[in-house]
């Protein structure tokens, strides 16, 4: 909940004592961070007509009225404005009368010889908040239900004695019972599944998930039995439901037609091969087409061309007016693109501001040419984006062209040259095209040099670590820490993880990288605490070359053991497609380090192509919402659902989640809204030094900042 601005709240006295009257207004009048507005009646009717005018935050309540005495004037006002919140006034001779009242419905009492500039106050802040806080878990409650209702998949939980408690609408539909006839039936009346091997009754993964307090699936080929006799394949996992002290209290299972999973798998694919911002063909699907055309073009003896593009000055535009309008122009950017080309051509997005256009079946290299100046000029046409206000924009673009068979025989090679003569592009003054010449290849020993710094940084400790905090969102407080590399490059200062990490991840070293940062963070984290610093979650990014790096959990082990850190401070990153490219071994080792203690975060959560059944089935803490959708807030309505749906589904799971990449009041005020746990990015801080985030963990973080 983001925390309540009093200022100006409006408090009604319902008293006929002038002498409380004063008490009061004199009390308000000494509150320091808070301005209340009294408003003073003397009887219970002009209360109730004056309440009926909306704008009262409490109510001040004298229980001995000229026109009503005791509960019953109470009743009455909770009768017709049940969702003001309300204090009693009470003199000590009346304080068990008092205690009556917030039985009967009142927030608290005070007794008048108590009332002073501090105490007053004080309540009053209390009960507005408590007030706020059950309308907002009553919200959540509704959230919690529309969410559970909203997903593809059925849902429905048990007690420890295995009654079902709740069903959603596509549990209802898919068992066939209602959910009112269903609460409190055992849960094998309700959920029946047969072996489809066998025909016989599956194991009842409710109980075995209750009885071995774990995350449990149900054996393949299972069938569910429809009330009717109806039966479908289906797919489940169940998990335990823990109270807050951790005692098992149930159980709920998620559970999916495979049919249904089968209809959409077209579906997943697109999304797997597609750029999820222009809706392009990505670098997979790039290369499984360049790859076919090759082939054709070898056994044809054809030509084809390769075109590399890249936007000149796009990261001033995402610097100087945000990510939302750079997305836009790159929408903007790939739409023009394909009424450049033919319908047999591709045009795939790489990534940031990279483009490449694949021709296949060309006479010419002049064809390449002159789908390149076609480019160019389409580009060159100002750019209407809008967000906020209408932002004209101009950008142009460097094109390096490389051909088959001339500059290479398969789609490795010609995407390197068309990389290559890409930057002699931008060398030769940008907004112009470039083809290919061997000399070129000095691009591929730059990139060599760099590899070689890379090594030469670890011997010689050119890293450095930068740290980000995590805030939550109803406070303002600093929750965590992620940790973020530098490079401090003797000659060209720092550098940023995006200029090199696609090149350590190639060349392997993101591995011995990846352990210094791990070793870094941990021993920072430590230091913090011995300083007599609170604790905060230290969060790592694991890649996924790391992740599978065979001696892992050893070393992850090992750091703990040599920080001193207790694991419970250590929160690794890892992005869903990571986890899902391998899941079944993915699951192994994330349960290893869940044994030892270490919290999991999926990073860039929405992006991949998990399930929600298969995400279950890892033992995940924290779910952190991609920028990309973060950024879609106030433009797109699609991307404000996927927050809203992520939001939901994570509480309804248990987990934490953080919204990455919040830059504006606008995104921080719909998060909070949502009721969003925690959020990260440059409206709370930028990535800082370790000594200046010690002094904002001293401080907190800057007053405006805060919700």
């Amino acid at each position: 909940m983001a925390s309540l601005n009093l200022r100006d709240m409006r408090v009604l006295l319902i008293g006929h004592e002038p002498a409380d009257a004063r008490m009061v207004r004199e009390a308000l009048a000494q509150a320091k961070h808070d301005r209340f507005v009294l408003e003073w009646v003397t009887q219970l009717s002009d209360g109730l007509e004056r309440l009926s005018r909306d704008g009262i935050a409490v109510v001040l309540l004298d229980l001995r009225l000229p026109d009503s005495h005791g509960l019953a004037g109470l009743e009455r006002l909770l009768g017709a404005f049940p969702h003001v919140p309300l204090l009693v006034l009470s003199s000590l001779d009346d304080e068990n009368f008092a205690r009556q009242a917030v039985q009967h419905g009142a927030r608290d009492y005070l007794l008048k010889n108590h009332i002073d500039g501090r105490a007053l106050p004080r309540t009053l802040r209390h009960i507005i908040e408590s007030s706020a806080a059950d309308e907002a878990f009553f919200a959540e409650k509704e959230r919690s239900e529309v969410t559970l209702n909203s997903i593809g998949d059925a849902v429905i939980s048990t007690d420890l004695s295995g009654n079902v408690t709740y069903l959603n609408a596509v549990a209802e539909g898919m068992t066939g019972w209602d959910r009112k006839e269903a609460l409190g039936r055992p849960f094998d009346d309700v959920f029946r599944v047969i072996d489809g091997a066998t025909r016989k009754p599956a194991r009842n993964s409710m109980e075995l998930a209750i009885r071995l307090d774990k995350t449990v699936g149900l054996a393949a080929d299972c069938i569910l039995t429809r009330r009717d006799g109806l039966e479908s394949p289906i797919e489940d996992s169940a998990a335990p439901i823990h109270a807050r002290n951790g005692q098992v209290t149930g159980a709920v299972i998620v559970f999916h037609d495979v049919s249904v999973a089968r209809a959409l798998s077209l579906q997943v694919s697109h999304l797997a091969q597609h750029d999820i911002l222009t809706d392009l063909p990505n670098r997979t699907l790039l290369n499984d087409r360049l790859t076919q055309a090759i082939g054709l073009a070898r056994r044809h003896g054809d030509r084809l061309a390769v075109l590399f593009l890249d936007l000149d000055g796009f990261k001033h535009v995402n610097d100087s007016l945000g990510h939302v309008i750079g997305d836009k122009l790159l929408q903007s950017t790939a739409a023009r693109l394909v009424t450049c080309v033919r319908s047999s051509d591709t045009v795939s997005r790489q990534g940031g501001d990279e483009f490449v256009l694949l021709l296949p079946k060309i006479r010419y290299a002049e064809d390449a040419a002159a789908c390149a100046q076609k480019i160019l000029a389409s580009l060159a046409a100002p750019h209407d984006i809008i967000h906020d206000d209408l932002h004209v924009l101009h950008v142009t673009a460097s094109i390096g062209i490389s051909s088959y068979p001339d500059d290479g025989e398969d789609a490795e090679a010609l995407l390197r040259c068309a990389d290559t003569a890409m930057y002699h592009a931008k060398e030769s003054g940008r907004n112009n095209y470039q083809f290919f010449k061997p000399e070129m290849n000095a691009r591929a020993v730059e990139r060599q040099r760099v590899e070689a710094g890379l090594r030469r940084a670890l011997d010689r400790n050119e890293f450095v670590l930068h740290y980000q905090p995590t805030v939550d969102l109803e406070t303002g407080a600093m929750t965590g820490a992620e940790a973020l590399i530098r490079w401090r490059h003797p000659d060209r200062g720092l550098i940023p993880p995006i200029e090199f990490v696609r090149i350590a991840e190639a060349s392997g070293l993101i591995v011995p990288i990846g352990r210094w940062v791990l070793r870094g963070a941990c021993v920072q984290a430590r230091a913090w605490i011995d300083q007599g610093r609170r604790p905060v979650v230290m969060a790592v990014n694991i890649s996924a070359v790391e992740f599978r790096d065979r001696h892992f959990l050893e070393h992850v082990c090992g750091v703990l053991d040599e920080s001193g850190l207790e694991p419970r401070y250590l929160e690794l990153e890892l992005t869903e497609s990571s986890l899902m490219q391998h899941p079944d071994a993915s699951a192994a080792v994330l349960q290893s380090l869940k044994d030892m203690g270490v919290q999991i975060a999926i990073d860039d959560f929405g992006t991949g192509y998990s399930s929600l059944s298969y995400l279950r089935r890892f033992p995940i803490d924290v779910l952190k919402i991609d920028q990309s959708f973060v950024h879609e807030i106030s433009s797109d309505p699609v991307g404000a659902s996927i927050v809203c749906a992520v939001i939901g589904m994570g509480k309804s799971l248990g987990h934490r989640v953080i919204a990455e990449g919040v830059e504006t009041r606008a995104q921080l005020t719909f998060l909070q809204g949502q009721r969003c746990g925690e959020g990260q990015g440059y409206f709370f801080s930028r990535p800082v030094a370790a000594d200046q985030f010690a002094k904002l963990m001293e401080t907190g973080l800057p007053e405006m900042v805060l919700p």
